[in-house]
């Protein structure tokens, strides 16, 4: 199998490897579902000790969510396949470069699973374990981490339909916070602009931090391109539309939170929007709604990236640079080790971790969001260098706009990095530095020393420019054919137009 091919999802023979495949609405599901999870449920709790100092950052953290989607966009049309952030960064730097994207980006997404779950169980206590039992605690955690394991190893098809269905069931209901819940607010409830002990600037990178975890996941339309009908169009929309619509619900909506929840109750809350329900409504049913819909978009978010989990050491792994075991497809299409292993170490990680919902949420959200940073720097910085190396081809009122728009993720990404904190900063460079061996071990195996020549791709290639004529032709041809009569069809008559 060629690189292209691999990348396109392909078989040696040229035929799709994969007979199922997402259109634009499961895409863009795929790209909300993955950013809407229990994270934007517990975000307020989070962000409550820095008060509203906080949504500064989150505006500043929408803009560099934005000019990320814009390049995730422009980046999955030029360089076509499955993979996304690996992709771009071994195009454009090589090996190394394409494993280190690959591997942080691997551990950020199952490290956010367990923090996905953590948020979960904090509106499962709701209904259950709501004396907070520490195992009682984790065994929740471990059920919404394996019931998305289970749905994936069940195939593409119902991975689909369950991220559209979750995603619809969610939406609602925040939505309806994003716009009526406005109308409850009251000011003496917001508190303190900044009532921690950090400066105003340290306030707001440290928040900052904490809502880019919301954000991740804008590029997952761009991991599983391969998988996607019609990528160079169906992929840059569903990242920039899903992640517009997921930034105006996220800020209104913590808004309303922080506007309805006094803050020293909101500080100390494991399910913010239930008491922001619960406040706007006079009651406990509202709150209970809220924590339905929470439940269901963890577990929908948990499917979405558990699938996210799998795809991108399957891109590496078609490369040689991580284990081939992580390319092999089952009979329904799905990467079964790569499921496997990162919920097994999601697992572990909540187990490990688990002491209290506030320390254990907040300081497993710091360490994938350093993770990720790495990923969205290589891809920043791979479509910056493309755009200072190939800029000629691009006219120059597009090249300035997509300069400028690629430097504002790249300087957002480093922003991001430095609110981490040190102590997440710590754990990420330890993991981060765990996969030297690996990527010595994988270049061991390939029986090379150094980089191996990478072809670079600008999309669409040769062979998709023939395959989209024969489709314009194909269709072409269904428009002129004339159509016959049901009447002439039944009694073997010429039909007529």
């Amino acid at each position: 199998m060629s690189p292209t091919e691999a990348r396109q999802g392909r078989s040696p023979g040229g035929e799709e490897e994969f007979r199922h495949r997402f259109g634009t609405p499961t895409a863009t599901a795929l790209v909300v579902g993955s950013i809407i999870g229990t994270g934007v449920f517990a975000l307020p709790a989070a962000l409550a000790p820095y008060g509203p100092s906080s949504l500064v950052a989150f505006g500043l953290v929408t803009v560099g969510a934005l000019a990320l989607a814009a390049v995730f966009g422009w980046l999955s049309r030029r360089v076509p396949g499955s993979g996304g952030p690996y992709l771009y960064a071994r195009d454009a730097f090589g090996d190394f470069g394409g494993f280190v994207t690959a591997w942080s980006y691997w551990l950020t997404a199952w490290i956010g699973n367990a923090a996905i779950a953590v948020a979960w169980v904090g509106y499962v206590q709701v209904f259950f374990n709501d004396g907070g039992n520490r195992w009682g605690s984790i065994a929740i955690a471990l059920v919404g981490l394996w019931i998305p394991a289970l749905i994936n190893l069940s195939g593409v098809k119902n991975i689909a339909g369950f991220q559209l269905l979750t995603v619809i069931l969610k939406f609602a209901p925040l939505l309806f916070m994003a716009t009526i819940g406005l109308f409850f607010i009251k000011a003496d409830n917001f508190g303190p602009f900044n009532p921690s002990e950090l400066s105003t600037t340290g306030a707001i990178s440290a928040a900052g931090a904490i809502a880019l975890f919301s954000y991740i996941g804008l590029e997952t339309a761009s991991v599983v391109a391969g998988r996607v009908r019609n990528p160079a169009r169906n992929v840059s929309r569903a990242t920039l539309f899903g992640t517009l619509a997921c930034a105006i619900i996220y800020i209104l909506g913590t808004v309303t939170v922080f506007g309805t929840v006094a803050h020293d109750k909101l500080a100390g809350s494991t399910a913010p929007f239930s008491d922001s329900a619960n406040a706007i409504f006079s009651g406990s049913w509202a709150g209970n709604a809220m924590a339905v819909a929470a439940i269901i978009s963890g577990i929908g978010c948990l499917n979405g990236w558990t699938l996210i989990c799998a795809e991108m050491p399957m891109a590496a792994a078609r490369d040689r640079l991580f284990p081939t075991q992580f390319a092999k497809l089952s009979k329904r299409e799905v990467p079964v080790l790569g499921i496997v292993s990162s919920t097994l170490l999601a697992s572990a990680l909540t187990v490990f971790a688990y002491s209290s919902f506030e320390t254990v949420f907040t300081n497993v959200v710091l360490l994938s969001v350093l993770t990720a940073v790495i990923p969205y720097l290589y891809s920043s910085a791979a479509h910056l260098y493309w755009l200072l190396v190939k800029g000629r081809e691009v006219a120059w009122p597009h090249l300035v706009r997509d300069v400028l728009v690629t430097t504002v993720a790249l300087v957002f990404s480093f922003w991001a990095l430095a609110g981490s904190g040190y102590q997440a900063v710590y754990y990420g460079i330890f993991v981060f530095f765990l996969g030297i061996p690996v990527y010595v071990w994988m270049k061991t195996q390939r029986k090379e020393y150094g980089e191996t020549p990478v072809e670079p791709i600008d999309y669409p290639s040769e062979d998709d420019r023939e395959d989209y004529a024969a489709h314009l032709a194909v269709r072409k041809v269904r428009r002129r054919r004339p159509r016959r009569t049901a009447p002439a069809l039944r009694h073997g008559k010429p039909g007529v137009r």
